[in-house]
């Protein structure tokens, strides 16, 4: 007796998008009385393999529909990622690439399925997640190159002369036959380009093929310990990275704060055009309307008001119900009501005496306020005074900070503004409007919009910078894309905060969006295609010899590189940390110690390793491979 068919919700949303997202989908369309039929026969058709073979034809769909498989993994991975065990989680890039790498593993298993999502989509996904920590931490990232080059460059060694070590000394006490040592550092470095060389040197003629041996056959041991090695490593450095300043008995979210705040020079101000910059906080002043019954008020124009009211201008003008167009040569009736902003104290004590009643009119208050940064772009500006600034006119904003140079400076009556420096100003938009145009400087806003066209350019540069190669003793050497990119968004945020108005506006919330779903769509398709792979290089003891080795070689050197760098350099944890993933290639561990401590600030020092060790680790897996 057949088993009854069961369909679950899960199922039924995954078939209809796979029907929405299928190319070619179309409804019949005729006139005849057959139509409706005809296009519900097209609607089915899709349904057709799961409803004949269950599971399988699940599977098929996932296979087919590519989109569907990955939003199928970030479904599970998510809420995987966020058990805890033990007051241990795996995270949501480690949930997302189990639960990729298991789909993939039970088609390929259960049902002769063999999943290959192309390699373009992962990468598209990868660059902007690393353009999006770059313009994270572009502020802090020269800062920590001058605190901590040295650190950064012991760490760096340390972990990829161990991880050589152990590869090649693991392989042959283990008696692996050759291609095995160079597809373990390929995988336990999780670097895809350590196999090209090493096959490079094969083609070459630079490695001798045994007698009893093909070139393929030692390209297929290649492809074996690499396939092995990289998952369990690309889970493995995630949960070691994450946990690893627990683990040496520091505090990652205080360690982070305190390296945020030395990177900062001791000032929280957030800088221009980082997360936080526009974000209006308390503030003394506010928003009062007034009628106009006072004579010393009736007749007056706005620029008289504004110059002799510096504390607390006129901001909207109210008359018949109806707000007026604000200029300077407006005059003020009696009966108008008005809108001034200044400090709360003086204007319930002397607004009504000085103005006339005040008066709980919502139109005339309804007046926003904003925040904005103005580089200061006129040269008659420069060298004057804030107080001088201020007797030019009144604005009705306020100045919460002053930035020269990316650093904030301390603000005061007599601080001087130079041309170039960044006033962060307060108000509503048409005082700061009438403030920029005084500084000679464009208002940058806070603002839900991205800037994409500079967005795009930024990353076309730092992929074409990636893919610039040299060629040293026959191996190809160059910075790869994603470090690439991962420049970029250091240089465009490293100088917007300088020049806010370079590089367009770039939301926090926009930023943290492409970081996430960024990386953890890349990992959905690795686990996608690995997961065949793995299958693949299952089978006798040399399968427990390159999990054994490849864990080994991913995990070991990051824990004793942490503790020199611990010990012996007094290096920030949480610092410390994103040099150590940095120094392993590992994106997703980089995410998961910026999970854990709350702060991105471990990406100051990921650059610097992740560069070095990538061309180590391209002539260490070419070497590994001449002299296996």
């Amino acid at each position: 007796m057949s088993r009854p068919f069961t369909f679950s919700p899960f199922q039924g949303l995954a078939v209809l998008l796979s029907v929405i997202l299928t190319p070619g989908f179309v409804f019949a369309q005729s006139n005849d009385a057959t139509a409706p039929e005809g296009a519900i026969g097209n609607v089915f058709s899709f349904f057709e393999p799961i409803a004949e073979t269950g599971l399988h034809g699940f599977f098929v769909l996932l296979g087919d529909q590519p989109i569907v498989f990955l939003l199928l993994s970030l479904a599970i991975g998510y809420p995987l990622g966020r058990l805890s065990f033990a007051g241990i989680s795996l995270g949501s890039t480690a949930g997302v690439l189990i639960a990729a790498v298991a789909l993939s593993m039970i088609a390929q298993s259960g049902f002769g399925l063999t999943y290959s999502i192309p390699s373009i989509l992962s990468s598209v996904f990868l660059l902007f997640f690393m353009y999006a920590l770059g313009l994270k931490v572009g502020p802090q990232f020269f800062s920590g190159l001058r605190s901590g080059a040295l650190a950064f460059l012991v760490i760096s060694f340390v972990v990829w002369g161990l991880n050589w070590l152990i590869c090649v000394v693991g392989a042959d006490l283990a008696g692996l036959d050759p291609g095995y040592a160079a597809g373990l550092i390929s995988g336990s470095y999780t670097i895809t380009a350590v196999m090209g060389v090493a096959q490079s040197a094969i083609d070459s003629g630079a490695y001798q093929v045994p007698a009893d041996m093909t070139a393929e056959q030692v390209g297929a041991n290649i492809a074996a310990g690499y396939a092995i090695s990289y998952i369990l490593s690309s889970i493995g450095i995630i949960l070691v990275i994450r946990y690893l300043p627990q683990m040496m008995g520091h505090d990652p979210a205080a360690d982070a704060r305190t390296a945020e705040i030395e990177f900062s020079g001791g000032d929280e101000t957030a800088l221009p055009g980082t997360a936080d910059a526009l974000v209006l906080g308390f503030s003394p002043y506010d928003l009062r309307a007034y009628r106009v019954e006072h004579a010393e008020f009736v007749g007056q124009t706005i620029g008289d008001l504004a110059q002799r009211h510096r504390e607390a201008p006129v901001l909207r003008v109210m008359r018949d119900n109806a707000a007026l167009d604000m200029s300077d040569s407006l005059r003020l009736a009696e009966g108008d009501i008005v809108t001034v902003r200044g400090d709360v104290h003086e204007l319930i004590l002397e607004g009504t005496g000085m103005i006339g009643p005040e008066v709980a009119d919502a139109a005339a208050r309804e007046v926003p306020l904003e925040a904005a940064d103005i580089r200061v772009g006129s040269h008659e500006v420069s060298g004057k005074t804030l107080a001088e600034i201020a007797q030019k006119g009144g604005y009705g904003v306020q100045l919460s900070a002053l930035f020269r140079g990316g650093q904030a400076i301390p603000i005061g009556p007599n601080t001087d503004v130079r041309f170039g420096d960044v006033l962060r100003l307060t108000g509503p938009d048409v005082a700061i409007q009438k403030a920029a145009k005084a500084l000679g400087g464009r208002p940058i806003l806070d603002s839900t919009v991205t800037e994409v066209t500079y967005m795009a350019i930024a990353m076309a540069i730092g992929y074409l910078v990636g893919i610039l190669s040299v060629t040293v003793a026959g191996i190809p050497i160059a910075l790869g894309t994603s470090a690439g990119c991962l420049l970029m968004g250091i240089f465009v945020s490293y100088f917007r905060s300088r020049n806010p108005s370079l590089g367009g506006p770039v939301s926090e919330g926009a930023r943290s969006f492409l970081q996430d779903i960024g990386l953890n769509m890349f990992v959905a398709v690795l686990g996608a295609n690995v997961g065949p792979k793995v299958i693949s290089a299952l089978g006798g003891d040399t399968v427990i010899w390159l999990a054994l080795i490849g864990t080994a070689a991913a995990l070991v050197p990051v824990v004793v590189a942490f503790f020199i760098a611990d010990k012996v350099f007094r290096l920030n944890s949480v610092i410390n940390d994103g040099a150590c993933t940095g120094a392993r290639n590992s994106t997703p561990g980089l995410n998961a110690i910026v999970d854990q401590s709350g702060s991105t600030i471990a990406a100051v020092a990921f650059p610097l390793t992740y560069a070095i060790t990538t061309v180590l680790a391209l002539f260490g897996g070419y070497i590994a491979m001449v002299i296996s």
